[in-house]
């Protein structure tokens, strides 16, 4: 349901993986683990750098076009399983069911903009308990192409009947995305991506933890 006012006021995008819940580790070694069993070794420094891209984009991205064209979704299908036996490890972040509650407390809009599967998404809900606190959400199947490409913050604003919004995430590719739609963009340090990093792809302010953010935008 859209809060009144969402449209006057703009929306909190949220991204969720690496910002709300500690996953970027744990996708990075279901990556890799899916590349090693289609013998492609990848130094696993270098996949973690392209978390926050979405499957579409990131075997591209990091073993080029002809490794997508040949063994793209056999990839992403190995991913899928390995990640799967590693979620249950995942946990909240520090501050971002409070995050959540609060903003939904002050009235605000706010929408989970993730691209993840959507078995994912529902897990993530139920270990936030945000279903009850937040307007809307995303999943994989509201996007044809997910970050750096924008579609993610359209498909979010439409959920929500919004215009403008900010996004708020932990990843270069949250802030390109955010760029290209031509709304603002706040990070947390906790993608491990460096400030420096944020800031140069167009970060407005960048926080230690979804912690402090929160005590910043809700002092």
């Amino acid at each position: 349901m859209t809060e009144a006012g969402s449209e006057a006021r703009g929306a909190f995008l949220i991204d969720v993986d690496g910002t709300l819940v500690d996953t970027n580790y744990h996708h990075a070694i279901a990556w890799y683990r899916a590349f090693r069993r289609h013998e492609l070794t990848l130094p696993l420094w270098r996949i973690h750098r392209s978390m926050g891209m979405g499957g579409d984009q990131l075997i591209k991205a990091l073993a080029g076009q002809e490794v997508e064209d040949s063994l793209g979704d056999a990839i992403r299908a190995a991913e899928k399983g390995l990640y799967g036996e590693l979620i249950g490890e995942v946990q909240p972040l520090e501050g971002a069911r409070e995050l959540l509650a609060d903003l939904h407390a002050a009235g605000r809009c706010v929408v989970l903009a993730s691209s993840a599967k959507r078995e994912e998404t529902e897990h993530y809900l139920d270990l936030l308990d945000a279903r009850k606190v937040v307007d809307a959400w995303t999943d994989a199947s509201d996007v044809k192409a997910t970050k750096p490409e924008p579609d993610l913050i359209y498909a979010a604003l439409e959920k929500v009947g919004a215009s403008t919004g900010t996004m708020i995430g932990d990843s270069v590719y949250d802030c390109i995305a955010a760029h290209r739609a031509g709304i603002p963009s706040l990070t947390v340090l906790t993608g491990g991506f460096s400030r420096e990093e944020l800031r140069q792809a167009g970060a407005s302010d960048v926080f230690e933890s979804v912690a402090e953010l929160r005590r910043k935008l809700l002092p």
